[in-house]
């Protein structure tokens, strides 16, 4: 047998919808580059984890990737946080700190939600990128990096520039490739694929035999908008996972925003009333506890006396042999 590789696995991508392959065909394009790459898309659509394939699969891929949460970074934390400092550059700096950047010598920086980075702080941002030289808090030394960029966002950087909210120059250094990831509700066809991953890892995870979602379960997967995207997808499938006392997973164990987007309007439909909707899940739960009160209750996340109310008021008939 040859020697294996030491390579790092590359993280998971699980799609094979049209747009998903047309994004993992970019995305194999690119990887190998050394330009800058503005990954944009709806929140939870997994924008980091498309910045770690592109790092496992390019040249740097030995070398560290270091994500940053733009969202935390102002005023001189920003420029520490990122470029380091000195020892009493300022109080409560009691030694050297390298920075993000110089951390990610070699390898990749990852600037997630980089629209967040106050305006009169992306000047700083944008001479280190030009220069490739970082220069720590209270030093006048300068220091040499060699790192790739990437960066992320779910704003419309386009239309800040315009309003005089993101420098105009940053832009154009950083959106050097823009690889724009779609949201779940536009590759459906990568909806069960990606549920059925997500259960796959919980059961090896456990250490337990695998489940797998009932038709029903998975009609009402596929008919969800998943306003979430696939963290939203991810989240899902752990709750059902947990709760799905068997090996098929039923209806009522999936989140209630699921269950209740299946009496969205539309032609000829009417919506029911909270009362009637209420009845479906209750007895739908019910059905699949065998009649267990306490099980439906901790589904359905109320308490059983709320749940033997309701029960009450509506005249459900529960299912002989539980309580």
């Amino acid at each position: 047998m040859g020697a294996q590789s030491c390579r790092p696995s590359v993280p998971s991508l699980v799609g094979s919808s049209d747009a998903f392959m047309s994004l993992l065909g970019t995305l194999e394009s690119i990887a190998g580059r050394e330009c800058c790459v503005m990954i944009t898309g709806e929140t939870g659509t997994g924008k980091e984890m498309v910045a770690r394939k592109i790092h496992l699969l390019s040249q740097r891929h030995g070398q560290p990737f270091v994500p940053v949460d733009c969202t935390t970074l102002t005023g001189q934390l920003f420029e520490s946080q990122l470029f380091g400092h000195v020892k009493g550059a300022f109080t409560g700096a009691i030694y050297d700190t390298l920075g993000f950047f110089r951390a990610a010598d070699g390898g990749t920086i990852f600037l997630d939600e980089i629209s967040e980075i106050p305006l009169e702080l992306q000047a700083k941002l944008l001479r280190v990128l030009q220069e490739g030289m970082v220069t720590p808090v209270g030093s006048t030394q300068s220091f040499p990096i060699d790192v790739r960029v990437l960066c992320a966002t779910n704003r419309q950087l386009r239309t800040m520039v315009d309003k005089n909210e993101f420098r105009a120059d940053l832009y154009y250094r950083i959106n050097v490739i823009n690889l724009e990831i779609p949201p779940l509700r536009e590759r459906r066809e990568d909806v069960l694929p990606l549920a059925q991953y997500f259960l796959k890892n919980l059961a090896d995870f456990y250490g337990e035999p695998l489940k797998k979602l009932s038709s029903h379960a998975e009609h009402l997967l596929l008919n969800y908008t998943w306003p979430g995207n696939v963290r939203q997808l991810a989240n899902a499938m752990e709750r059902v996972y947990v709760l799905s006392q068997s090996a098929v997973i039923e209806p009522s164990v999936l989140p209630s925003e699921i269950l209740m987007s299946a009496y969205t309007a539309g032609p000829g439909r009417v919506l029911p009333t909270l009362d009637a909707a209420q009845e479906q899940l209750i007895t739908e739960t019910l059905r699949v506890t065998g009649g267990k009160k306490v099980a439906a209750a901790r589904i359905l996340g109320i308490d059983r006396r709320r749940l033997n109310r309701i029960i009450e008021k509506l005249n459900i008939q529960v299912p002989k042999a539980g309580n």
